[in-house]
């Protein structure tokens, strides 16, 4: 990172070294549905009676990741929010982008940043002087630390490699590249700009620029796609990757061109069985080239796990900056302790007014009931190999342990003797062969809390 920018010694105190994960994507304000996130490691709270000190704990410190909305075209696929412009104001969008993470910053009260994702849209798309312009205004605003991690998602066509120099010097020191297949004819169907030869050039550029902080997204159950052609394609790109790789299975998103396609008529619909057989034979190919799953969807080795999600997916706070950027933090306005759950303005021209007026675009904020809070780091927390530990689970939840919530069911019971879930010392977590069917053993574990909940608190708190 620039040298030129201003830390904030004074507000490191005694914080913890953050975990570790990797890609940045917005959890929904339904904690049902909730399976993508995470939080960076707090204190250990020893006489915790409400569970108030942990969460002023964690909001010491904090991830940014930041939205540029837009793209060169819109993939078959994507139903993200994201907009093809005619031209872009960029100077406005950065303008706004700075003020709206100050203004963020000052209203969490958090301390320190670990973390800043970049993500999109194409971000790659946005200057580099965009870029350093947001990591200049949070590292004015909070103590910013050279080493944290600075992550950009990258499309191979829009990130050549003099490109890929300038954002390093901007700051950026992890890339994410959507390379999404190495077969040319799918990803013609994905609706990719890219080619396979042009993902492969980008990553060679890459790991040279950013060695042992590269992640690449491969997909499975595309349409019409078979086994053992995706597993030579996984196999080619092991000679070529960096250390971390992320499998993600197609879902057919209403209003794309491919759910469209698939409901006419006119294209196959994907086979859930093949997509499953793909992926357990992919972690299987991966766990012998030495990759550690460590999320459901993703895979490391040589310790190239990304800070960044690793906060989603342990239920941590984070600030989402820019249009439709989703982000959860306890405001610290009058001494409040009840984490929100905000939604920025998806137009990008509507948020850059709100921005202007109010210094952010913050369109829905909804405080999170305990219960809430709980299933989702219940559902977060087991994505991860490492699972809840009792610790862990404290720091959210200091009166209701895991054993008091499982340790008596007769549904968990036989999960554990089917070797799909462990509950033991350490904490509660998935096997190996349990992460692989994750949402099946949600539908019994999110019941069990509710249950054990609203044993514990027979009148429950609203939005549980």
């Amino acid at each position: 990172m620039s040298s030129r920018w201003r830390r904030r010694p004074e507000a490191l105190g005694s914080l913890a070294t953050p975990g570790e994960a990797i890609r940045g994507h917005a959890v929904p304000l339904t904690s049902a549905g909730a399976i993508h996130a995470a939080q960076p490691r707090a204190r250990p709270c020893k006489a915790c009676c409400r569970g108030l000190a942990c969460l002023l704990s964690a909001s010491l410190r904090t991830m940014v990741p930041s939205r540029w909305p837009y793209c060169e075209k819109r993939c078959s696929y994507c139903n993200f929010n994201k907009y093809i412009p005619r031209g872009v104001e960029e100077g406005a969008m950065r303008n706004c982008l700075v003020t709206e993470a100050r203004t963020l910053l000052r209203l969490s009260g958090v301390q320190r940043v670990e973390s800043v994702f970049f993500g999109g849209g194409t971000p790659s798309l946005a200057s580099p002087h965009t870029v350093a312009a947001v990591l200049e205004a949070v590292a004015q605003q909070v103590y910013l630390p050279a080493d944290s991690e600075v992550t950009l998602e990258a499309n191979p066509t829009s990130a050549p490699g003099p490109r890929l120099a300038a954002f390093a010097a901007a700051g950026v020191n992890r890339l994410s590249i959507g390379l999404q297949s190495l077969d040319d004819s799918e990803l013609q169907l994905l609706g990719r700009t890219h080619s396979a030869s042009d993902a492969l050039q980008t990553l060679a550029e890459a790991r040279l620029l950013f060695p042992g902080r590269v992640s690449v997204d491969l997909m499975l159950g595309l349409l019409a796609q078979k086994v053992e052609p995706w597993l030579q394609q996984l196999q080619k790109l092991l000679y070529h990757c960096d250390d971390h790789l992320s499998l993600y299975q197609l879902t057919l998103e209403r209003g794309t061109a491919l759910f469209a396609q698939v409901q006419q008529g006119t294209l196959p619909a994907p086979d859930p069985d093949l997509a499953a057989e793909m992926y357990q034979e992919g972690r299987t190919v991966l766990r012998d080239a030495g990759f550690r799953q460590y999320e459901v969807s993703n895979f490391a080795r040589n310790g190239a796990l990304s800070t960044h999600n690793w906060t989603y997916w342990q239920c941590g706070q984070y600030l989402g900056i820019g249009p439709g950027a989703h982000g959860r933090f306890v405001p610290q306005r009058a001494g409040g302790h009840t984490r929100e759950a905000r939604i920025q303005t998806l137009e990008p021209d509507n948020w850059m007014k709100e921005v202007k007026r109010f210094g952010h675009g913050t369109r829905k904020c909804v405080p999170l009931g305990k219960l809430e809070l709980l299933e989702e780091v219940l559902a977060l927390g087991l994505r991860t190999d490492v699972g809840l530990t009792h610790r862990h689970w404290q720091q959210f939840e200091p009166r209701l342990t895991l054993w008091d919530v499982f340790g008596a069911s007769r549904e968990v019971e036989e999960l554990l003797a089917q070797g799909l879930l462990l509950l033991d010392h350490r904490g509660l977590r998935c096997s190996w062969e349990g992460l692989a069917v994750l949402d099946s053993l949600l539908l019994i574990l999110l019941p069990q809390l509710q249950e054990a909940w609203q044993h514990r608190n027979p009148s429950p708190e609203s939005g549980g």
